[in-house]
Protein backbone atom coordinates (compact mmCIF):
# COMPACT_ATOMS: atom_id res chain seq x y z
CA UNK A 1 0.00 0.00 0.00
CA UNK A 2 1.71 3.28 -1.27
CA UNK A 3 1.37 6.49 0.79
CA UNK A 4 -1.28 7.76 -1.73
CA UNK A 5 -3.68 4.82 -0.62
CA UNK A 6 -3.07 5.41 2.98
CA UNK A 7 -4.58 8.54 2.79
CA UNK A 8 -7.19 8.83 -0.45
CA UNK A 9 -9.80 5.95 -1.55
CA UNK A 10 -10.88 4.77 -4.99
CA UNK A 11 -13.04 7.60 -5.13
CA UNK A 12 -10.22 10.23 -4.55
CA UNK A 13 -11.57 10.97 -1.55
CA UNK A 14 -9.88 10.84 1.82
CA UNK A 15 -10.71 7.88 3.54
CA UNK A 16 -13.52 7.46 6.33
CA UNK A 17 -11.26 7.24 8.86
CA UNK A 18 -9.29 10.42 8.68
CA UNK A 19 -12.59 12.34 8.00
CA UNK A 20 -13.67 10.97 10.95
CA UNK A 21 -10.89 12.18 12.89
CA UNK A 22 -11.15 15.16 11.19
CA UNK A 23 -14.55 15.66 12.84
CA UNK A 24 -13.95 14.29 15.92
CA UNK A 25 -10.73 16.39 16.54
CA UNK A 26 -12.69 19.31 15.35
CA UNK A 27 -15.50 19.04 17.71
CA UNK A 28 -13.50 18.45 20.42
CA UNK A 29 -11.75 21.92 20.12
CA UNK A 30 -14.74 24.03 18.97
CA UNK A 31 -16.99 22.22 21.47
CA UNK A 32 -15.14 22.67 24.25
CA UNK A 33 -14.30 26.29 23.56
CA UNK A 34 -17.93 26.84 22.78
CA UNK A 35 -19.04 25.67 25.83
CA UNK A 36 -16.48 27.25 27.67
CA UNK A 37 -17.67 30.80 26.55
CA UNK A 38 -21.45 29.83 27.34
CA UNK A 39 -20.24 28.45 30.63
CA UNK A 40 -19.16 32.08 31.45
CA UNK A 41 -21.49 34.46 29.92
CA UNK A 42 -23.83 32.15 32.37
CA UNK A 43 -21.44 32.74 35.21
CA UNK A 44 -21.72 36.81 34.82
CA UNK A 45 -25.23 36.56 34.92
CA UNK A 46 -25.11 34.88 37.86
CA UNK A 47 -26.86 31.90 36.71
CA UNK A 48 -26.18 28.40 38.25
CA UNK A 49 -25.28 25.63 35.40
CA UNK A 50 -23.47 23.82 37.00
CA UNK A 51 -23.10 19.79 36.03
CA UNK A 52 -26.09 17.50 36.14
CA UNK A 53 -28.59 20.80 36.68
CA UNK A 54 -31.63 21.54 34.26
CA UNK A 55 -29.92 24.49 32.65
CA UNK A 56 -26.88 22.86 32.42
CA UNK A 57 -28.52 20.23 30.38
CA UNK A 58 -30.44 22.24 28.31
CA UNK A 59 -27.09 24.59 27.61
CA UNK A 60 -25.35 21.68 26.48
CA UNK A 61 -27.79 20.26 24.41
CA UNK A 62 -28.04 23.17 22.54
CA UNK A 63 -24.40 23.93 22.06
CA UNK A 64 -23.63 20.68 21.23
CA UNK A 65 -26.34 20.32 18.70
CA UNK A 66 -25.04 23.28 16.81
CA UNK A 67 -21.64 22.07 16.43
CA UNK A 68 -22.44 18.63 15.82
CA UNK A 69 -24.61 20.00 12.48
CA UNK A 70 -22.66 22.72 11.47
CA UNK A 71 -19.37 20.55 11.72
CA UNK A 72 -20.79 17.55 10.08
CA UNK A 73 -22.19 19.92 6.99
CA UNK A 74 -18.47 21.63 6.69
CA UNK A 75 -16.99 17.92 6.98
CA UNK A 76 -19.50 17.24 3.84
CA UNK A 77 -18.63 20.49 2.11
CA UNK A 78 -15.28 20.34 1.84
CA UNK A 79 -14.51 16.39 2.63
CA UNK A 80 -17.02 14.73 0.56
CA UNK A 81 -18.57 17.43 -1.81
CA UNK A 82 -22.04 17.08 0.04
CA UNK A 83 -24.71 19.59 0.24
CA UNK A 84 -26.34 20.48 3.55
CA UNK A 85 -29.44 18.11 3.36
CA UNK A 86 -27.06 15.34 3.07
CA UNK A 87 -26.89 15.59 7.06
CA UNK A 88 -30.45 14.39 7.35
CA UNK A 89 -31.27 17.49 9.86
CA UNK A 90 -33.20 19.85 7.25
CA UNK A 91 -37.00 19.93 6.11
CA UNK A 92 -36.43 17.23 3.20
CA UNK A 93 -39.03 15.35 1.83
CA UNK A 94 -40.91 12.75 4.34
CA UNK A 95 -39.22 14.58 7.45
CA UNK A 96 -42.75 15.23 9.10
CA UNK A 97 -43.53 12.10 8.66
CA UNK A 98 -40.51 10.16 10.07
CA UNK A 99 -40.71 12.08 12.68
CA UNK A 100 -44.24 11.45 13.86
CA UNK A 101 -43.25 7.61 13.40
CA UNK A 102 -40.12 8.19 15.35
CA UNK A 103 -42.44 9.52 18.40
CA UNK A 104 -45.20 7.02 18.08
CA UNK A 105 -42.11 4.53 18.32
CA UNK A 106 -40.74 6.01 20.91
CA UNK A 107 -43.61 5.95 23.12
CA UNK A 108 -44.80 2.57 21.79
CA UNK A 109 -41.04 1.24 23.02
CA UNK A 110 -41.00 2.68 26.22
CA UNK A 111 -44.33 1.97 26.98
CA UNK A 112 -43.74 -1.68 26.45
CA UNK A 113 -40.46 -1.57 28.72
CA UNK A 114 -42.72 -0.49 31.10
CA UNK A 115 -45.53 -3.07 30.88
CA UNK A 116 -42.97 -5.58 30.59
CA UNK A 117 -41.68 -4.28 34.39
CA UNK A 118 -45.47 -4.45 35.28
CA UNK A 119 -46.65 -8.23 34.13
CA UNK A 120 -43.30 -9.49 36.46
CA UNK A 121 -44.32 -7.30 39.22
CA UNK A 122 -41.65 -5.00 39.49
CA UNK A 123 -43.19 -1.51 38.57
CA UNK A 124 -46.53 -0.37 39.32
CA UNK A 125 -47.85 3.43 39.34
CA UNK A 126 -50.22 6.04 40.62
CA UNK A 127 -51.46 9.82 40.12
CA UNK A 128 -48.85 12.36 41.50
CA UNK A 129 -50.60 13.58 44.45
CA UNK A 130 -47.58 15.83 45.40
CA UNK A 131 -47.43 18.40 43.30
CA UNK A 132 -50.38 20.19 41.45
CA UNK A 133 -51.46 20.37 37.86
CA UNK A 134 -49.70 23.66 37.21
CA UNK A 135 -46.31 22.38 38.15
CA UNK A 136 -47.37 18.83 36.55
CA UNK A 137 -47.71 20.94 33.64
CA UNK A 138 -44.22 23.31 33.80
CA UNK A 139 -42.42 19.57 34.11
CA UNK A 140 -44.05 17.73 31.13
CA UNK A 141 -43.55 21.46 28.90
CA UNK A 142 -39.95 22.14 30.43
CA UNK A 143 -38.20 18.32 29.96
CA UNK A 144 -39.86 18.20 26.76
CA UNK A 145 -37.76 21.16 25.64
CA UNK A 146 -35.26 19.75 27.55
CA UNK A 147 -35.40 16.42 26.24
CA UNK A 148 -35.65 17.67 22.62
CA UNK A 149 -32.56 19.42 23.58
CA UNK A 150 -30.71 16.84 24.53
CA UNK A 151 -31.85 14.42 21.88
CA UNK A 152 -31.16 16.32 19.21
CA UNK A 153 -27.80 16.85 19.83
CA UNK A 154 -26.83 12.65 20.58
CA UNK A 155 -28.67 12.32 17.47
CA UNK A 156 -26.61 15.14 15.47
CA UNK A 157 -23.48 13.55 17.03
CA UNK A 158 -23.40 10.13 17.24
CA UNK A 159 -25.85 9.61 14.07
CA UNK A 160 -24.46 12.87 12.29
CA UNK A 161 -21.70 12.51 10.36
CA UNK A 162 -19.57 9.89 12.36
CA UNK A 163 -22.21 7.27 11.01
CA UNK A 164 -22.36 8.79 7.64
CA UNK A 165 -19.44 8.97 6.53
CA UNK A 166 -19.02 5.48 7.41
CA UNK A 167 -22.18 4.54 5.43
CA UNK A 168 -20.89 6.07 2.20
CA UNK A 169 -17.81 3.70 2.88
CA UNK A 170 -20.17 1.06 3.00
CA UNK A 171 -19.35 0.21 6.60
CA UNK A 172 -22.54 2.03 8.14
CA UNK A 173 -22.75 -1.27 10.93
CA UNK A 174 -18.67 -1.23 11.83
CA UNK A 175 -19.97 2.71 12.80
CA UNK A 176 -23.04 1.60 14.45
CA UNK A 177 -21.59 -0.78 16.62
CA UNK A 178 -18.25 1.74 17.70
CA UNK A 179 -20.88 4.78 17.79
CA UNK A 180 -22.95 2.71 20.17
CA UNK A 181 -20.21 1.61 22.50
CA UNK A 182 -18.76 5.35 22.62
CA UNK A 183 -23.08 6.17 23.35
CA UNK A 184 -22.65 3.91 26.33
CA UNK A 185 -19.26 5.01 27.54
CA UNK A 186 -20.51 8.76 28.02
CA UNK A 187 -23.07 7.73 30.12
CA UNK A 188 -20.85 5.51 32.80
CA UNK A 189 -20.67 8.30 34.98
CA UNK A 190 -24.47 8.31 35.21
CA UNK A 191 -25.71 8.16 38.81
CA UNK A 192 -26.55 4.27 39.79
CA UNK A 193 -25.22 2.88 36.45
CA UNK A 194 -24.22 -0.82 36.15
CA UNK A 195 -23.28 -3.54 33.17
CA UNK A 196 -27.11 -3.84 32.31
CA UNK A 197 -27.49 -0.31 31.78
CA UNK A 198 -24.38 -0.02 29.95
CA UNK A 199 -25.75 -2.86 27.48
CA UNK A 200 -28.68 -1.32 27.11
CA UNK A 201 -27.29 2.11 26.54
CA UNK A 202 -25.25 0.41 23.73
CA UNK A 203 -28.56 -1.51 22.76
CA UNK A 204 -30.17 1.96 22.29
CA UNK A 205 -27.10 3.09 20.02
CA UNK A 206 -28.38 0.01 17.60
CA UNK A 207 -31.77 1.03 17.62
CA UNK A 208 -31.24 5.08 17.19
CA UNK A 209 -28.49 3.59 13.81
CA UNK A 210 -31.18 1.28 12.79
CA UNK A 211 -33.55 3.98 12.87
CA UNK A 212 -30.93 6.11 10.97
CA UNK A 213 -30.29 3.54 8.18
CA UNK A 214 -33.97 2.66 7.75
CA UNK A 215 -34.95 6.20 6.48
CA UNK A 216 -31.09 7.88 6.05
CA UNK A 217 -32.46 10.78 7.94
CA UNK A 218 -31.84 12.17 11.95
CA UNK A 219 -35.73 12.46 11.70
CA UNK A 220 -36.84 8.94 13.06
CA UNK A 221 -34.06 8.45 15.25
CA UNK A 222 -34.53 12.10 16.98
CA UNK A 223 -38.07 10.94 17.31
CA UNK A 224 -38.00 7.81 18.71
CA UNK A 225 -34.99 9.55 21.41
CA UNK A 226 -37.51 12.47 22.52
CA UNK A 227 -40.53 10.12 23.04
CA UNK A 228 -38.74 7.84 25.07
CA UNK A 229 -37.05 9.90 27.06
CA UNK A 230 -40.18 12.23 27.89
CA UNK A 231 -42.38 9.48 28.16
CA UNK A 232 -39.76 7.88 31.10
CA UNK A 233 -39.37 10.89 33.04
CA UNK A 234 -42.21 13.38 32.63
CA UNK A 235 -45.25 10.80 32.11
CA UNK A 236 -44.21 7.92 34.15
CA UNK A 237 -42.24 9.32 36.53
CA UNK A 238 -39.19 7.39 36.10
CA UNK A 239 -35.73 8.34 36.16
CA UNK A 240 -34.06 8.93 32.81
CA UNK A 241 -30.33 7.46 32.66
CA UNK A 242 -30.46 7.87 36.38
CA UNK A 243 -31.39 11.40 36.14
CA UNK A 244 -34.45 12.93 38.05
CA UNK A 245 -34.22 16.49 38.12
CA UNK A 246 -35.27 17.53 34.53
CA UNK A 247 -38.78 15.81 35.92
CA UNK A 248 -39.79 17.22 39.47
CA UNK A 249 -43.12 17.01 39.39
CA UNK A 250 -43.82 14.07 36.82
CA UNK A 251 -48.02 12.91 35.89
CA UNK A 252 -47.53 9.44 37.37
CA UNK A 253 -45.16 8.60 40.09
CA UNK A 254 -43.54 4.75 39.98
CA UNK A 255 -43.55 2.27 42.59
CA UNK A 256 -40.65 0.23 42.08
CA UNK A 257 -40.98 -2.62 43.63
CA UNK A 258 -37.07 -4.36 41.92
CA UNK A 259 -35.89 -6.30 41.70
CA UNK A 260 -32.75 -4.27 40.33
CA UNK A 261 -32.08 -6.45 37.23
CA UNK A 262 -36.13 -6.13 35.66
CA UNK A 263 -36.77 -2.49 36.88
CA UNK A 264 -33.45 -0.89 36.94
CA UNK A 265 -34.56 0.64 40.19
CA UNK A 266 -32.57 4.06 40.90
CA UNK A 267 -31.26 4.09 37.00
CA UNK A 268 -34.50 3.94 35.87
CA UNK A 269 -36.40 0.94 33.71
CA UNK A 270 -32.95 1.42 31.16
CA UNK A 271 -30.85 -0.38 33.79
CA UNK A 272 -32.81 -3.21 33.78
CA UNK A 273 -34.23 -6.34 31.51
CA UNK A 274 -37.35 -4.85 30.80
CA UNK A 275 -35.71 -2.19 29.01
CA UNK A 276 -33.94 -5.14 26.65
CA UNK A 277 -37.06 -6.94 25.49
CA UNK A 278 -38.37 -3.81 24.46
CA UNK A 279 -35.24 -2.49 22.39
CA UNK A 280 -34.49 -5.70 20.60
CA UNK A 281 -38.59 -5.82 19.93
CA UNK A 282 -38.15 -2.24 18.77
CA UNK A 283 -35.10 -2.90 16.49
CA UNK A 284 -37.06 -6.23 14.88
CA UNK A 285 -39.78 -3.79 14.29
CA UNK A 286 -37.95 -0.65 12.60
CA UNK A 287 -36.29 -3.37 10.33
CA UNK A 288 -39.90 -4.95 9.20
CA UNK A 289 -42.00 -1.83 8.77
CA UNK A 290 -42.48 -1.46 5.21
CA UNK A 291 -43.38 2.12 4.80
CA UNK A 292 -40.12 3.63 7.05
CA UNK A 293 -37.55 4.01 3.86
CA UNK A 294 -35.57 6.44 2.38
CA UNK A 295 -35.97 9.09 -0.56
CA UNK A 296 -34.06 8.23 -3.71
CA UNK A 297 -31.94 11.37 -2.94
CA UNK A 298 -31.64 10.73 0.74
CA UNK A 299 -30.26 6.96 -0.42
CA UNK A 300 -27.72 8.71 -2.68
CA UNK A 301 -26.78 11.09 -1.08
CA UNK A 302 -25.65 8.77 1.94
CA UNK A 303 -25.08 5.18 0.31
CA UNK A 304 -22.00 5.87 -1.35
CA UNK A 305 -19.08 7.66 -1.93
CA UNK A 306 -18.93 10.19 -4.63
CA UNK A 307 -16.12 10.29 -6.82
CA UNK A 308 -13.69 13.91 -6.84
CA UNK A 309 -15.08 14.91 -10.26
CA UNK A 310 -18.91 14.59 -9.84
CA UNK A 311 -21.04 17.02 -8.50
CA UNK A 312 -23.94 16.92 -6.59
CA UNK A 313 -27.30 18.74 -7.35
CA UNK A 314 -27.28 21.94 -4.96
Amino acid sequence: MDAKSIFLNQSNRLRSGWRLTIFLLAFIIFGGLAGAVVQQILSRLQIDSQPGSVLYLAANGLVSFTIAVLLGWLCGKFLENLPFRALGAWFTKNWFKDLFFGLLLGAFTLSLAVLAAMAFGGLSFQTNQTYGMSAILLTLGSSFLIFAAAAAAEEAFFRGYILQTFARANLAWLAIILTSVFFATVHLNNPNSDYISSINTALAGIWFGAAYLKTRNLWLPFGIHLAWNWMQGAFFGIEVSGIKEVTTAPLLQEVDSGPAWLTGEQYGIEGGIACTIALLASIALIYFLPFLKPTEEMLALTSEEIPRNKKTMA
